[in-house]
């Protein structure tokens, strides 16, 4: 029971019914209508030949025949647009029970699951027109399958006038034809696993071609007709998995053809005898002609491909939201309930940070990013932390604003478990700038402050940043960043860095107490840099602030220097410290000043910009 409740198609249609349920009854009761109407034509048909025969008068046969041909003119248009209605509507649905089911767990380790990539990949594509048509236009599709499934066994309910065991006949025999060719492209899954890796594989070598990031890259490198064939390869092994999904099975075809023939032998045979000897008249003859004949009308295609792809992402859709909600990253509180910011609250402003032998490891991941990490930052200190790729720097930062819990050790704030602290008041007191951070295509007001701030906040937020250029001469606080909308700009990467950095200098200015700042600046040359990140401490005086960088001429203005390495501090302290100890951090400071040293075609050496 388990196995039909949760087949895709049985949810797609339970999916119908929660979008709307007045459409979906509207929907199915044309679909049934539409179905059973030509049963009934072929009916009123034999009511006119039998009239005609006995002489009878004509008018009766001849109205029901022309109400029920007008009617089967007016329903398929008026069931189309119904169907394009309801598609419409259950795109809603699904895009709103995604959107709720992604932001509504507390971390963030949910989105980051690579086993849960191709769900996510259908259910957030499902209406682009990629892996199919879209669901207002594939309802039509799906009309177009069930419709004349309904209609066969309209007909074959008409058959039973005949005899009781036509239409049983006929039924298996045509309804034989979705048994047999179960693994053809009417049944068999086109989404499995490997299709929608493939699928993904080749809708990326597309988006490289016609997305604009990629077109400098693309012909600085000679790259078009490598992206070309790669798109070609993919596609051409996505349509092959399409094929194997798909294709006709000879023996199965040849089986079809016995029974359908088989089938379709017996009972006309027994209707030509019928009629030769006369044991029912030709008015009813025709009837029963005619409803033989539409039977076959439910063979093959009744669930068609296109109730596949549209099943598939609503069950992917149903996935997702179940796996979600059953997503529990984060540590519930100690205590009975969550505490506030500990000791003041919101306006205690500085926090002192502690690791305690703190240990990370990401989901399904071979081994651990942080382990045995201790660090303590005092409440309104700046410290850099640095270190190699991977060393888990970024995971540091991840683990303070809560988007995971360690596996061991604690984070403490002001002396308080992090975990026992209210989630959404203590991000209140967290600003940061990420190194992925988000480019909305939405004003500079919104960018800076997507919550609202007051102007002048704003204001003062893009000086802050260096970006206060931005609303100088034609343009202001309410012009898109983005050419795609009428009076937008676009932005180099620098000034959108800028603007990042605003973004989280306005949150201090509303009351944030700890700054976290991921390669804020890495799309600014070095001066631009070290100018950029006085202005920072300078506005993040209060705070405690956290930074993430490889540019040494950046982090040497931190008051301390944190060195992490497996997944551990081992070195800690000012600059001055460090380069005197004489370990990791002078040697990558060393080699880092090496590269600002050229020497020219004299052999002399020139200094073209300084670390220090």
């Amino acid at each position: 029971m388990d196995r039909w409740v949760d087949h895709p198609q049985v949810i797609f249609f339970r999916t119908l019914f929660r979008a709307s349920r007045t459409l979906t009854v509207l929907w199915w009761g044309l679909l049934v209508v539409g179905g059973v109407l030509p049963a009934v034509f072929a009916v009123a048909s034999g009511s006119l030949i039998r009239a005609v025969e006995g002489g009878a008068a004509l008018r009766g046969p001849l109205a029901v025949i022309g109400i029920v041909f007008v009617s089967m003119q007016v329903i398929n248009p008026l069931h189309e647009a119904m169907g394009q209605l309801l598609g419409r509507r259950t795109s809603d649905h699904m895009n709103d029970r995604l959107i709720r089911a992604a932001t509504g767990p507390p971390g963030i380790s949910h989105m980051e699951d690579p086993e849960r990539a191709n769900d996510l990949s259908m259910a957030r594509d499902f209406d682009l027109g990629i892996t199919g048509p879209p669901l207002f236009v594939a309802m039509g599709f799906i009309a177009g399958g069930l419709q004349p499934l309904l209609g066969g066994l309209a007909a074959a309910v008409v058959l039973f006038g005949f005899t009781w065991w036509a239409p049983l006949v006929l039924v298996a025999g045509w309804g034989s034809t979705h048994l047999l060719l179960k693994e053809s492209g009417v049944w068999r899954d086109r989404n499995t696993d490997e299709v929608r890796t493939a699928q993904r594989h080749a809708d990326y070598a597309y988006s490289l071609a016609v997305d604009a990031p990629a077109a400098k890259e693309l012909r600085l490198f000679g790259l078009g007709d490598w992206v070309v064939d790669r798109f070609a390869e993919r596609r051409r092994r996505l349509f092959e998995l399409y094929w194997e999904a798909t294709r006709l099975r000879e023996r199965s075809v040849l089986s079809s053809l016995l029974a359908v023939s088989v089938a379709n032998a017996l009972v006309f045979w027994r209707l030509a005898a019928a009629v030769a000897d006369g044991s029912i008249p030709v008015g009813d003859a025709v009837v029963y002609l005619m409803a033989a004949i539409m039977v076959s009308s439910m063979a093959f295609g009744a669930l068609s491909w296109a109730l596949d792809t549209s099943a598939a992402p609503a069950a992917a859709v149903d996935r997702l939201v179940a796996l979600f909600a059953a997503t529990e990253t984060l540590t519930a509180p100690s205590g009975s309930q969550a505490t506030g910011i500990a000791p003041s609250g919101p306006s205690a402003g500085a926090h002192t940070i502690e690791f305690r032998n703190v240990g990370f490891t990401y989901p399904r991941a071979s081994g651990p990013v942080l382990s045995g990490l201790d660090l303590r930052i005092e409440a309104g200190t700046s410290l850099a932390i640095v270190g190699q790729n991977g060393a888990g720097k970024t995971t540091l930062a991840k683990l303070l604003c809560r988007f995971y819990d360690p596996d061991e050790g604690l984070i403490e704030v002001d002396g308080r478990p992090l975990t026992d602290l209210d989630l959404d008041l203590w991000r209140s007191r967290v600003t940061a700038v990420f190194q992925d951070f988000v480019r909305y295509e939405l004003s500079l007001r919104e960018n800076v402050a997507p919550l609202g701030a007051p102007d002048e906040v704003i204001r003062d937020a893009l000086a802050a940043a260096g970006a206060d250029g931005l609303v100088s001469g034609p343009h202001d606080l309410d012009t898109p960043l983005s050419k795609g909308y009428p009076g937008g700009i676009d932005l180099s990467g620098g000034q959108w860095q800028r603007v990042a950095l605003a973004r989280a200098i306005c949150g201090v200015k509303l009351g944030a107490g700890l700054v976290l700042l991921d390669e804020p600046t890495a799309q600014l040359d070095v001066r631009g840099e070290t100018e950029i990140f006085r202005r920072l401490l300078e506005a993040t005086s209060r705070c405690t602030t956290i930074l993430i960088s490889h540019r040494f001429s950046t982090v040497r203005l931190a008051e301390r220097i944190a060195v992490v390495e497996g997944g551990r501090v081992i070195e800690l302290g000012t600059h001055g410290e460090l380069m005197a100890l004489g370990g990791r951090y002078e040697t990558m400071y060393s080699l880092q000043a090496s590269r600002f040293v050229e020497v020219d075609a004299m052999g002399e050496e020139m200094v073209y910009d300084r670390l220090d």
